[in-house]
């Protein structure tokens, strides 16, 4: 579906926001785009959408260079942005200037999101709070039903009631012909959601796995004070959580935000399990 090769962007006189980045996004998954502040996250989601243009490399939708902003490539993606600015009309009306672009919009599906959402089609858009506008935008971007769904930290500005119900109506949208990317810092936000882990780091991409290869290489919990299996990371809160290989021991949940500070903090020792392990699955 959508293909990063050899990515490269810097902004005028900064250093590298990303570097030599390769990347893969297939329709039928959820990736959750991680990283700390600053990393590039919001950068590559603006490339992917022809917004920001690489000073080298591609970045290709179903053959077409986002860059040269075709119609044809436009009308398959939608961004869900951090920050933005929505007019001061009906939700109603956003709707009806705003989803022509979208061959695929379905208004059924919009409105049905929008109540619940527990908001009006008759609305003004610029009186709700800015979690309010968000939620409008979210059910925008479901209902366009294009083949690219980015979502730029889209659980900022929701209260906790709301992110749990984010995490209800992106998990029932999901199909074998659409593909979303959820980019964010706030790795709790995604858990039981995303199927796919990247992480940027230091400008360039520090992990990149499908979940249920997580939970083949790595398992999760508090080690028994016996148990001889070398320590790749630790946190003491919660009565010291640690990631090690799995090896023998039983599959456990992976814990996004414990890999998220693993691999951080060792990502060669993570990668080289993780490389090890989809090896054993071929012979």
């Amino acid at each position: 579906m959508l293909t990063i090769k050899h990515l490269n962007f810097n902004y005028p006189k900064s250093r590298s926001v990303l570097k030599s980045i390769n990347m893969n996004f297939e329709a039928g998954n959820i990736y959750g785009l991680f990283g700390k502040n600053g990393e590039g996250k919001s950068t590559l989601l603006k490339i992917m959408t022809g917004l920001l243009f690489p000073k080298n490399g591609s970045c290709l939708l179903d053959g077409y260079e986002m860059g040269k902003r075709e119609v044809q490539s436009l009308q398959h993606i939608f961004l869900v942005p951090e920050d933005f600015e929505l007019p001061s009309i009906s939700i109603q009306s956003f709707e009806k200037v705003q989803s022509c672009f979208y061959p695929q919009f379905s208004q059924k599906q919009f409105y049905e999101l929008v109540k619940e959402f527990q908001l009006s089609p008759t609305d003004n858009i610029s009186k709700l709070s800015f979690g309010q506008k968000k939620k409008v935008l979210i059910a925008f971007g479901i209902a366009t039903n294009t083949k690219l769904l980015l979502m730029d930290e889209p659980t900022n500005g929701l209260d906790i009631p709301s992110k749990s119900q984010f995490r209800k109506v992106m998990a029932s949208v999901v199909d074998e012909n659409k593909c979303v990317v959820i980019s964010t810092h706030q790795v709790r936000d995604l858990h039981s959601l995303i199927n796919h882990v990247m992480i940027l780091d230091n400008a360039q991409v520090a992990f990149d796995q499908p979940l249920h290869k997580v939970s083949d290489g790595l398992w999760f919990g508090k080690p028994s004070s016996n148990d001889p299996t070398e320590l790749i990371y630790s946190e003491s809160s919660f009565g010291g959580k640690a990631i090690v290989p799995r090896l023998d021991k039983n599959e456990t949940e992976v814990d996004l935000e414990l890999l998220f500070n693993g691999v951080l903090s060792a990502p060669d020792t993570i990668n080289a399990i993780m490389n090890q392990t989809q090896h054993d699955e071929r012979v």
